[in-house]
């Protein structure tokens, strides 16, 4: 099938391709033979941080390559050099700081412009932040939202925030050291207390922490201790509640047992919270038993 928006345009010098390549989130041990094989075969590699990717290299005896930078600054002009030299049939490895490069790092822009231009683009999966979180977490939600990095201003953190706020997926965040406390902030006040939040802080590394509390109280254990805002954060944050799906006639039963025994509202907030049924039909439903029963 032909790539959409291709329009079956030919593949360019088959005989070379841009390599996106994960590497280690923390642990140098995290990365894939096969990217080791990528990293040593490559003839350029386009790095975030070419100081960085030197001393991965140098750690894993991999002879000295020809490093080009391309971050979030140079990108547009970086993909330019990097069709350049596919051109020329070299092959390039494009690599960022740490993890899967084009995942809330650069190098969306380089892939793109590679496959619209026909060049082959060949993924090296490997270690990834976001699934090392979920599948650290345990939480049985089958379904997530990966959203990365939340705005840097706290309104428009709060817009985005508003956005998400009725999902019924995990939501799963980025965030830095310096921000974490106000982003955790901003979900206190749109997303409200009741939800849990996991911290994973520093993964793979020596300070690896995982911490699990309600959002209420997010904020206490971030000043708990100085260190608890230290180091890259993965955010998990629990999805709005959904309805759960109970028969009207169960829900009924419920709302009368406590109607008679309770004042309308408190029976009708006990209800929900018991069966999961919307609490607008119980009220109407409670409101109505009462006017019957009164007249």
């Amino acid at each position: 099938m032909a790539e959409k928006g291709s329009h079956n345009r030919p593949m360019k010098n088959p005989e070379c391709a841009l390599y996106v390549v994960a590497t280690p989130i923390g642990n140098l041990d995290d990365i894939s033979l096969r990217a080791l094989e990528t990293l040593a075969a490559a003839d350029v590699i386009a790095a975030e941080d070419t100081r960085m990717t030197a001393r991965l290299l140098a750690h894993y005896r991999i002879a000295a390559k020809r490093l080009m930078a391309l971050h979030q600054h140079n990108e547009r002009a970086a993909a330019e050099t990097v069709l350049g030299l596919l051109a020329q049939g070299q092959n390039v490895a494009l690599v960022s700081d740490a993890g899967t490069p084009a995942v809330s790092d650069p190098g969306a822009l380089v892939v793109a412009a590679a496959r619209h231009a026909g060049y082959r683009v060949i993924p090296i999966p490997g270690a990834n932040a976001a699934m090392a979180a979920l599948c650290a977490a345990g939480w049985p939600a089958p379904h997530f939202l990966f959203y990365g990095f939340l705005p840097n201003k706290s309104a428009a953190r709060r817009n985005a925030l508003e956005a998400l706020r009725a999902l019924p997926y995990t939501l799963v965040f980025y965030e830095a050291p310096h921000r974490v406390h106000a982003s955790v902030s901003d979900l206190l006040t749109v997303l409200g207390g009741d939800r849990q939040i996991l911290f994973a802080r520093e993964l793979t590394k020596l300070h690896e922490t995982l911490h699990e509390c309600l959002l209420a109280d997010a904020i206490a254990w971030l000043d708990a201790d100085p260190n608890n805002m230290r180091g890259e954060f993965v955010v998990l944050v629990s999805g709005a509640p959904q309805e759960q799906d109970v028969s009207q006639e169960e829900a009924e039963r419920v709302l009368q047992l406590l109607q008679d025994a309770l004042p309308l509202k408190q029976a009708v907030a006990l209800a929900a919270q018991i069966t999961g049924a919307g609490r607008n039909a119980l009220y109407q439903r409670a409101l109505a038993r009462k006017q019957d029963r009164d007249a």
